[in-house]
């Protein structure tokens, strides 16, 4: 069984520096981690002129790119529907945990970032029963669920651990 935890949040929220600092916290830790990010707008990692845009360009329908240093895999969905986080999480590599990005209205495990820059400063934990805390840029009154300032990445990360079951690894 896989360990998956989110980071929620309007945009502005926080998310990207926060799921950024678990990933350095936990890997720190000893863990090795993988993350998923959702995008709720056209996106693409490839430039225009590179073999490997061309060879999507052409219909490929995956193109792998392969260094001695990393590799990558696009999947253009053509005509398909948007995959579930499930079908994403079955491509990965095993891991000690993933953290996902967004993904909002999916059935893991949420932490909710807020900030007072964010777009849209409406909780969410109210109506999403997978957020189990929330992590704020300010105070916070009258939430029943932890409240983490969102820069105590180490209190934090000792939170996720203990949510998805981590067990602290002896050094």
């Amino acid at each position: 069984m896989r360990r998956v935890f989110g980071i929620t949040g309007w945009k502005n929220s926080g998310k990207t520096t926060l799921t950024e600092k678990l990933v350095a916290e936990l890997v720190r830790r000893g863990w090795t981690v993988s993350t998923v990010k959702h995008a709720h707008h056209d996106f693409d990692i490839d430039k225009p002129d590179t073999d490997s845009f061309r060879h999507r360009q052409a219909g490929a329908m995956e193109v792998a790119i392969v260094s001695a240093r990393r590799w990558a895999l696009m999947h253009e969905l053509r005509n398909e529907e948007e995959p579930k986080l499930d079908e994403i999480l079955t491509r990965l590599a095993p891991s000690d945990i993933v953290l996902v990005e967004g993904y909002k209205r999916e059935a893991h495990k949420k932490i909710e970032a807020r900030r007072l820059e964010a777009k849209d400063r409406t909780p969410l934990a109210a109506s999403d029963p997978n957020i189990v805390a929330v992590a704020a840029d300010f105070p916070v009154e009258g939430e029943s669920l932890p409240v983490f300032d969102l820069d105590d990445t180490k209190s934090i990360a000792d939170f996720v651990e203990r949510a998805t079951g981590l067990v602290a690894q002896t050094k």
